[in-house]
């Protein structure tokens, strides 16, 4: 069963009967259609890039996460998690697909979130074994830190990893390279994120193929993008929209990825979209300003499709976008606990100020808060909803939503054109004069101010 293959009915089927949604992915999971996708469009087609080890085949790729995949099955137990901790690159896409193949479970590590909110995460998910690249370490100058890491947690380096992979081990990868080392199924987890840590420790996202796999149908079923297409991804892997949107879905519907380490070499990234000529990009407010600020109007000639969320867009940002590169930014909302995309602008269906409309086959709560006039606090629960939460105090134990329920913890308002429109953090409202206040309207005004 193919993704691309659900697009055109996944919308009505879901709209219509959202616990049918459920049924659609029982028996997928990311390695069987990564295989499907080569099958469907070329196993000489090109399914990642990087700017240093260049392109890989779908081939290639299959054939490396097999060899990878067989190596990493000798560490721990099918099941346990193993951290993965790599930049935007072809490597990241590789180890992800080996850590799945070898029936161990991928979490993402977030190498610029310090060695405590690291080790927190490791012991909530019980990952005693870190993947990440000598080169990379030299790289970004992290040595520090895994030496932090070194203390509580094994750190496996992907070099010393190839240079014991034989020739009887990549002749055997070629020969069986259409099949996983170890089978999963739909509910066994394919990934664990970790939040920010600004709310406390940081917890451990788990995320199962059918979530995943679930969110990557209602993205397709939404925006129309295919094989002729190529996504340029800035946004890192070790979270949950750069996993799922930005690696995930482009590998599994054909479409060429083009992965860059950083979001912030603002003058080099627009010369590099103008150069393989990328359609899609994806970014947040931040990283879209500064692009646009370096970019020359011809530069984003070919983007046909630029996507923004994590924080408001700001009228200047969508103003400059449009008259200098004819190009229209689509604001959407995700969570990480819904895979993550939640709600999305899209080209028929698109309001101004607004993150769009909610995925099909999501469902949606209002609950009202105090103070606040209107709408309500966001709960949601759909095929896309995490499986769970693991928590550093108390290690390895899946804490699920309840009754599949996930409050997000934001205030939205939703009109009857179902347009959702974000008001803020709960926890970031106050009481102003006996009302209750969005400190984000307040920095949004304030963005959009301009001195006289």
């Amino acid at each position: 069963m193919r993704i691309v293959l659900l697009a055109s009915a996944v919308c009505a089927t879901l709209a219509v009967c959202p616990a049918a949604s459920a049924r659609i992915w029982d028996n997928s999971q990311i390695d069987d259609l990564m295989v499907e996708a080569a099958r469907a469009h070329g196993f000489s087609r090109v399914a990642l890039e990087d700017p240093i080890s260049g392109k890989v085949s779908y081939r290639r790729l299959l054939i490396g996460t097999r060899a990878l995949a067989r190596r990493i099955a000798n560490i721990g137990r099918p099941g346990d998690a193993i951290g993965v901790m790599l930049p935007n690159a072809n490597g990241a896409g590789i180890a992800f697909l080996a850590v799945i193949s070898s029936g161990r479970t991928p979490a993402m590590i977030n190498f610029t979130a310090g060695a405590a909110n690291i080790l927190s995460g490791c012991e909530a998910a019980q990952a005693k074994t870190i993947l990440t690249s000598r080169g990379f370490i030299e790289k970004a100058k992290l040595e520090k830190l895994v030496a932090a890491l070194e203390e509580k947690v094994a750190i496996v380096y992907l070099e010393d990893i190839r240079a014991r992979i034989s020739f009887a081990d990549k002749l055997d990868a070629f020969r069986r390279f259409r099949s996983a080392v170890v089978t999963r199924n739909a509910d066994d987890i394919a990934a664990i994120l970790f939040t920010s840590g600004s709310e406390g420790a940081p917890k451990g996202v788990v995320l199962s193929h059918r979530n995943i796999l679930a969110n990557c149908a209602q993205v397709k079923s939404t925006i129309d993008f295919g094989p002729s297409d190529l996504l340029f991804n800035v946004l890192p892997v070790f979270h949950s929209f750069g996993l799922t949107v930005g690696m995930a879905l482009p590998v599994l519907e054909g479409v060429p990825l083009y992965l860059y380490p950083t979001p912030l070499h603002y003058r080099l990234i627009p010369e590099l979209i103008y150069g393989v000529n990328a359609t899609i990009l994806f970014g947040t407010d931040t990283f879209l300003r500064g692009y646009a600020r370096m970019a020359h109007a011809y530069d984003f000639r070919s983007l046909r499709l630029v996507g923004a969320g994590a924080e408001p867009v700001q009228a200047e940002t969508r103003r400059t976008y449009m008259e200098k590169f004819g190009a229209r930014i689509l604001e959407g909302y995700g969570v990480t606990e819904a895979a993550p995309v939640v709600a999305l602008n899209t080209p028929m269906f698109a309001k101004a100020g607004s993150v769009g409309k909610l995925m099909p086959g999501m469902e949606r709560r209002l609950d009202p808060v105090p103070g606040v006039a209107e709408g309500g606090r966001l709960f949601l629960r759909g095929p896309n909803i995490m499986k769970g939460y693991l928590r550093a105090e108390d290690p390895g134990v899946l804490q699920p939503p309840a009754d599949g329920w996930h409050d997000t913890g934001d205030i939205v308002t939703i009109d009857v054109e179902g347009y959702v429109t974000i008001r803020g953090r709960a926890k970031r409202f106050a009481k102003i004069g006996g009302e209750m206040v969005s400190l984000a309207a307040i920095e949004a005004a304030l963005a959009d101010y301009e001195a006289p």
